[in-house]
């Protein structure tokens, strides 16, 4: 078996992160820890993944400190911690970059709507530090010597 590059001590913040989180499985199980899953048999019925695969994943993410394992009678649940819930506007950006360019006009998917009023979200946006909006050609990166 191939063994996996760590990025832990990598310059770049997006390779840190992505040492992190792990892998797609990971992103899905905390995809489905926000839609309100939190027992491993509920994550397993979701994702249709393998057992094994599915408790690696939870150990890791638990690990990162992304996951808590919480008692719950005689077993225990997955619950996001802050670090975890600071992964939404992630999943948010996928689910919409997902939307925008994974389906086919009309064909139907899933929606993220506002609990409070039952639309959809706006689109993310990046801002500069006054509001206005970027784009890529906008910013750069200022690497560390």
């Amino acid at each position: 078996m191939v063994k996996r590059t760590s990025f832990e001590t990598a310059d770049c913040p997006v390779a840190r992160s992505v040492d992190e989180v792990g892998d797609w499985w990971s992103l899905l199980i905390v995809r489905d820890a926000f839609d309100g899953s939190r027992r491993f048999g509920e994550f397993q019925r979701s994702l249709g993944v393998a057992k094994n695969i599915l408790s690696a994943r939870l150990r890791a993410l638990t690990d990162n400190g992304i996951l808590e394992a919480v008692p719950a009678g005689a077993h225990h649940e997955y619950a996001l911690t802050p670090k975890g819930e600071a992964l939404f506007p992630v999943i948010v950006a996928l689910r919409q970059w997902g939307e925008a360019f994974t389906f086919a006009p009309g064909e139907p998917h899933s929606e993220l709507l506002d609990r409070r009023d039952g639309k959809p979200l706006r689109p993310l946006e990046i801002q500069a530090a006054d509001g206005r909006p970027l784009t890529p050609a906008e910013t750069e990166v200022h690497k560390l010597s």
